[in-house]
């Protein structure tokens, strides 16, 4: 059995989105593209074909990624967590203790992860370490440039 999956209903929905898109859409592009290639004739030596049979692949993998995510989805309301502690979808100030830079940051699932947008997953290795702190709490983390102290400055639920 599969370990849940928590989500936003946002994320939950983008992902929804994103698989019929891959469903309908991709499908059809590739079964073009396919269909392309074969008119060139020889397939033992037509690369279009080769590349186009590997991005079909890809597209299939991804499709049934993703009807895993949705099927063993949780969504998480955030009014439903606490602020006392750091939870998923949790924003969080945190304090670098090194250098004093401060950035706050939302701790998702790592489906919903991007970088950019300071939206950290659970699993990478600030967000385990900032899981289940309080405020005043200092969370280790260990970064190839060796260990970093972070201290929690404030919580507040969602995004």
């Amino acid at each position: 059995m599969s370990k849940p999956v928590y989500l936003t209903r946002e994320g939950y929905e983008k992902l929804k989105q994103e698989l019929q898109e891959l469903r309908t859409r991709g499908r059809q592009e590739i079964a073009q593209r396919i269909a392309e290639a074969r008119s060139y004739g020889d397939l033992s030596e037509n690369s279009e074909y080769d590349a186009a049979k590997e991005a079909q692949s890809h597209l299939e993998m991804r499709i049934a990624k993703l009807e895993e995510i949705l099927l063993n989805a949780r969504i998480i309301e955030e009014d439903d967590l606490p602020n006392d502690r750091v939870y998923i979808l949790s924003r969080v100030r945190i304090r670098n203790r090194q250098n004093g830079q401060e950035m706050e940051i939302t701790l998702v699932s790592p489906e919903e992860a991007d970088f950019k947008a300071n939206r950290l997953s659970v699993t990478s290795p600030i967000g385990k370490e900032l899981l289940g702190k309080r405020v005043g709490d200092v969370a280790v983390v260990r970064a190839p440039a060796g260990l970093i102290e972070y201290e929690i400055l404030h919580i507040e639920r969602g995004p």
